[in-house]
């Protein structure tokens, strides 16, 4: 893959040196901003910000759309199903707000260490500890969803190249029929290895 997305390189930009705690915080607000503000003028907008977030933590936006092209195919699919149900303006709010989001999540990753990042959200979720939260469990999840980032892009990408091999890169159907078939089997063999180390409960 020429640019593995969802994953810390390191750098001396200034969202580097941000601790965890404060660009997680951001990231909550981010998205809690995205999501009530959707709109097809306020979405669009949003965007064009996580782009310049994105470009500023220093990742190569060129390379890292053509790693995305499975995922931008799922897009237009989306925003042909928004368009032909509730017309092009939500389409456009619904699709800027899944990049904006999806964006300053890779820039996220790609500036913060995931040691860095476990051992700060188990500091956060500690309380819950006399609650009956564990919160190793919780920092689990967490590693699990930045290892899952990753892995489904490179499912994307083999899944393209397959169908390419076999004359099919056109094909949605041979695209993503594959493509889901291979990110559910995924999430079982991740579930299956949790079982076997006991972390299934």
């Amino acid at each position: 893959m020429s640019e593995l997305l969802g994953v810390y390189r390191p750098g001396t930009t200034f969202l580097h040196r941000i601790g965890p705690g404060p660009k997680l915080a951001f990231l909550a607000l981010w998205s809690i901003a995205v999501v009530i503000l959707r709109g097809p003028i306020a979405s669009p907008a949003f965007l064009v910000i996580a782009i310049a977030i994105a470009a500023w933590s220093g990742l190569h936006l060129r390379r890292s759309l053509r790693t995305m092209r499975g995922f931008l195919l799922m897009l237009a699919l989306v925003a042909a199903f928004q368009t032909w149900q509730r017309g092009p303006e939500v389409a456009i709010a619904v699709v800027s707000s899944l990049l904006a989001l999806f964006l300053v999540g890779l820039a996220f990753t790609a500036t913060t260490a995931a040691d860095d990042l476990l051992s700060t959200v188990e500091r956060l979720v500690a309380p819950l500890r006399f609650v009956g939260i564990r919160p190793e469990r919780i920092a689990l999840a967490f590693a699990l969803v930045l290892r899952a980032l990753p892995a489904v892009l490179d499912v994307a990408r083999e899944t393209r190249a397959a169908a390419r091999a076999r004359g099919l890169d056109r094909s949605p159907r041979a695209l993503l029929v594959p493509f889901v078939i291979r990110v559910v089997a995924h999430a079982y063999a991740t579930g299956d290895a949790l079982a076997a180390r006991g972390l299934d409960d």
